[in-house]
């Protein structure tokens, strides 16, 4: 009877805070998001430190003013790199409408359709207007809709650097038990290195996966090929899914830009390569099993953290995930839980 109704407060609760999550998730997007921005300016800082010469010489707040410039430049470029493309995209989005409808009446001729289909037909047979000039001004708004947004991250970002001051002397009033206080700092160090050496290094994968698209990319003269390599970057942190999208985005362009389908499979193989090499490969070499969590773990946290979250879920679905094991790992009803999420079982 006591475990039925553990069960049931547990459930009951679980809901309650999904309910939170989805309701909240306007201020706790931006909020989490600002904390992962933390853990890249501490790596980063820290990497400022171990720099030869002038590394050790740099006071810690200076890594830090360093670090936050370097991502605020980072951000900048992209917002540069998206209004500099803006015009461009809504000017040659006409032309390349003309050629996707043409890809789609040789594909209809080739099935044996009777008609080939207009953009009339099209619309009154998937009940959608098509228009990519007026699909690529919304995403283009989107787009700064997102940089927008970050804004209040990094405010967020910088608060959490200020409360890192005071965090010491927090964490040594929390209990009047030192054994306690000495637990929780170190889960919380755990925590901090895990996440913090995760995010380091999928960062610098992603910029390499990004940086090889470009070349790729360049090669093929594909438009907006910069614009296309910082997609890619970004979609990198998205596991499984993100490799997907990284491919099918620009392989769109190709099609809507070439029109030949020689260019677009030899695009689909070259990029493919790029992601299967990087994501099967170097990936795990570099990260080794640094968060140790179940591939399926990370498929249903992608699935639920996307549902509530919607894009920024499916961002910090893997680092979310990884705390919620390390805290679970510590409490006995929970430890089973950790135990399944976890890749190899051993906590």
């Amino acid at each position: 009877m006591d475990r039925l109704r553990a069960l049931l407060y547990g459930s009951l609760l679980l809901l309650i805070f999904g309910w939170v999550l989805h309701v909240g998730k306007a201020i706790l997007v931006p909020a989490v998001l600002g904390a992962v921005i933390v853990y890249v300016i501490v790596g980063m800082a820290h990497v400022l430190g171990r720099l030869p010469g002038v590394g050790r010489a740099l006071p810690m707040q200076l890594r830090y003013l360093f670090s936050m410039l370097a991502i605020g430049l980072a951000f900048f470029l992209l917002a540069y790199l998206v209004m500099s493309n803006k015009e461009r995209a809504l000017a040659l989005a006409p032309q390349y409408q003309e050629t996707l409808l043409a890809a789609i009446q040789r594909v209809a001729v080739f099935f044996g359709f009777e008609t080939e289909p207009t953009w009339t037909t099209l619309r009154q047979d998937l009940l959608a207007t098509v228009n990519l000039q007026r699909l690529l001004a919304s995403l283009l708004a989107s787009v700064g809709s997102i940089l927008v947004t970050f804004i209040v991250v990094f405010l967020y970002a910088v608060f959490l650097l200020i409360e890192r001051n005071a965090f010491e002397s927090k964490l040594a009033n929390l209990s009047d038990d030192p054994k306690r206080v000495a637990r929780i700092r170190e889960v919380i160090e755990t925590i901090n290195r895990r996440i913090g050496s995760y995010l380091a290094l999928k960062t610098l994968l992603s910029i390499l996966q990004g940086a090889v698209s470009w070349v790729v990319m360049a090669m093929f003269g594909l438009e907006f090929a910069v614009l296309w390599a910082v997609l890619i970057a970004f979609l990198n942190f998205v596991p499984y899914i993100g490799s997907v999208l990284g491919v099918v985005f620009p392989l769109l362009m190709t099609v809507v830009q070439f029109d030949d389908l020689g260019v677009i499979l030899t695009m689909l193989l070259a990029l493919s390569l790029v992601q299967f090499a990087i994501g099967n490969f170097l990936d795990p070499y570099v990260m080794g099993n640094s968060l140790n969590l179940s591939p399926f773990a990370i498929l249903i946290s992608l699935a639920v953290w996307s549902e509530l979250w919607g894009i920024p879920g499916a961002f910090l679905a893997v680092p979310i995930t990884a705390i919620m094991t390390i805290v679970f790992s510590e409490f006995p009803g929970t430890r089973p839980v950790a135990v399944l999420l976890s890749k190899n079982g051993r906590l």
